[in-house]
């Protein structure tokens, strides 16, 4: 089983003319792969899932597994608020041969924590990869409890959580509870290096959309205790973890990738284009972050202030 550690990114779906544009998506996970990034997340929250069809969802995994040839684990979405329809894109990933699952809590319905303690049984069932639970409360209106985490570790794939919590004393009370072995993955770039001191083992990030190279340069320091180097890329970074929240994700990643020329900027409604202010602070961020050049005077280099 591969590692599910580091900088995993979770990958914006380009679109062309209403249509997602495989050869765009292809390319961007080549280049991630070649970027050192650590995994790839097709069909999460930043890949616009809600607005794919069910035939959409399952090609964007077929295609980034076999872009990624094996070379990097792809942990595929496979969230959704219909128990049953969760199961049919769990079993789809693992017979298609994705290293893992992510399965978000289910949005809308509200469920109670048996409730959701049996949605994810049900998909740990219908599988034989490891399953990733996926909080994030900000986003469904339900927050799986710590003692709901523990009660599914016991099962037979569940293997880890991303956690979206602003709670950062979650990860400590997971890892005392379950050891070092349950994977706990954040899912908040700007509190990474926090959730990473409390017991994370990487990041499903936003931001390595944009700037790949630096978030595993992050994670690799994290890892070899560089502390020198993961100071430099903590800091550098800490602008564009802001700034691509600024409007509702993931439009200020497209704009960002439409920006260093990899995709265009398209999405599907009811999403929209960031404005024009937006724009111009997250050009900021990025040349900040020494990814992209302005041409404007704008904020001092990382490292630099």
């Amino acid at each position: 089983m591969m590692t599910f550690k580091g900088s995993i990114v979770a990958l914006v779906t380009p679109f062309k003319k209403g249509k997602v544009d495989f050869d765009a998506f292809q390319q961007l996970v080549e280049w991630h792969v070649a970027s050192g990034t650590h995994g790839l997340v097709p069909c999460g929250t930043t890949g616009e899932t809600p607005t794919l069809s069910t035939e959409e969802h399952k090609s964007i995994v077929k295609a980034c597994l076999e872009a990624a040839n094996g070379k990097v684990p792809v942990i595929a979405g496979a969230g959704s608020n219909a128990t049953d329809k969760a199961v049919d894109l769990a079993r789809f990933a693992d017979k298609s041969g994705a290293d893992g699952i992510l399965v978000v809590t289910p949005y809308y319905n509200k469920p109670t924590q048996e409730g959701m303690y049996q949605h994810f049984k049900a998909v740990n069932d219908a599988v034989g990869i490891p399953v990733i639970l996926y909080n994030v409360p900000g986003r469904t209106g339900v927050e799986i409890s710590v003692e709901t985490v523990v009660r599914l570790a016991a099962l037979k794939n569940i293997a880890g959580i991303k956690d979206a919590s602003v709670d950062l004393g979650r990860p400590l009370q997971i890892r005392v509870a379950l050891g070092d072995d349950f994977i706990q993955l954040s899912g908040e770039d700007a509190t990474v290096a926090a959730y990473l001191a409390q017991g994370g083992h990487g990041c499903i990030s936003v931001t390595a959309n944009v700037a790949p190279r630096l978030c595993a340069d992050l994670h690799n320091a994290w890892a070899k205790k560089d502390w020198k180097n993961f100071e430099r890329a903590r800091d550098a970074l800490l602008p564009l973890h802001k700034a691509l929240f600024i409007e509702t994700s993931p439009s200020p990643a497209k704009y960002c990738l439409s920006r260093l020329g990899k995709i265009g900027e398209e999405l599907r409604l009811p999403l929209v284009p960031v404005t024009p202010p937006t724009r111009q602070k997250l050009d900021e961020a990025m040349e900040f972050a020494g990814i992209f050049k302005t041409g404007r005077k704008t904020l001092k280099k990382a490292g630099k202030r």
